[in-house]
């Protein structure tokens, strides 16, 4: 395997070799705040289009995130009938971002086959798509039409699922982050959101052509409306850099079986 960059929630390795620590705060703002040698104009622009289906498979931990998850509610820019598909932007603008999830049982950390997984998030601008609360695209009413950024896999028999979507985009006093929900056998398992590297997140956004005309975003992890400083540093993806300039997002779910 070619040596790739990756950064482990906040802490940046090379694939085989030795790992970095990062130490993080337990209040303020800042919960990840790591330094690394990527830039936006080694970052791919304009969405999904032309992206490869043979992606290099998403590396995950060897001692997978396998705890039982923060279960959280729905929330007012969740929508109904979301579509199963690969590719969830339907066209729309950002830097390309395959998202991976590995679902296991929290109990021994074995994969779970045939989990109905969802996750939906904003776009560029920080708007949500489809007809949910008018919070979630008030500015928009377009948005309400479409269902961008939204989309459900049946995870395979090693638990795993892949999203190709675009970088979230912020908006006022929420952290970077993506909701999803996990549903087994008709059960409802999980509910729950997941966190981006702030390093990252400002990278993106002051530097990546499709995310940079908008104003500084005013809220780090360490200072989100849902998560306390102390849970955020634990729903951190962990996020590598491809070689056609994408990102790639990794994280492994540990849910109580039913």
């Amino acid at each position: 395997m070619r040596r790739r960059t990756i950064i482990l929630g906040g802490s940046a390795f090379l694939a085989g070799a030795s790992v970095a620590f990062l130490s993080r705060s337990g209040s303020g703002d800042a919960v990840s705040r790591d330094s690394f040698d990527w830039t936006a104009s080694g970052l791919r622009a304009g969405g999904t289009a032309g992206i490869p289906a043979d992606l290099p498979d998403p590396v995950f931990r060897e001692q997978p995130q396998c705890i039982t998850t923060l279960a959280q509610t729905l929330g007012p820019c969740h929508t109904n009938d979301v579509p199963v598909r690969r590719d969830v932007t339907e066209g729309v603008n950002g830097l390309p971002t395959r998202i991976s999830l590995r679902l296991v049982r929290s109990e021994n950390c074995s994969p779970i086959e045939g989990a109905d997984v969802e996750i939906w998030h904003t776009d560029t601008r920080g708007v949500y798509s489809g007809r949910a609360a008018r919070m979630c695209n008030a500015e928009d009413q377009n948005a309400s039409s479409v269902s961008f950024l939204r989309g459900r896999q049946i995870s395979d028999a090693d638990g795993r699922v892949n999203f190709l979507t675009v970088y979230p985009g912020w908006y006022s006093g929420r952290a970077v982050h993506v909701h999803l929900r996990v549903v087994v056998e008709g059960k409802e398992l999980l509910i729950t959101q997941l966190l981006f590297d702030d390093t990252l997140s400002d990278i993106v956004y002051q530097g990546h052509p499709d995310y940079a005309a908008r104003p500084q975003r005013d809220t780090m992890n360490g200072g989100d409306s849902v998560f306390s400083a102390a849970e955020a540093s634990g729903f951190i993806f962990d996020v590598e850099r491809l070689d056609i300039g994408i990102l790639q997002a990794s994280y492994t779910i540990g849910v109580v079986s039913p």
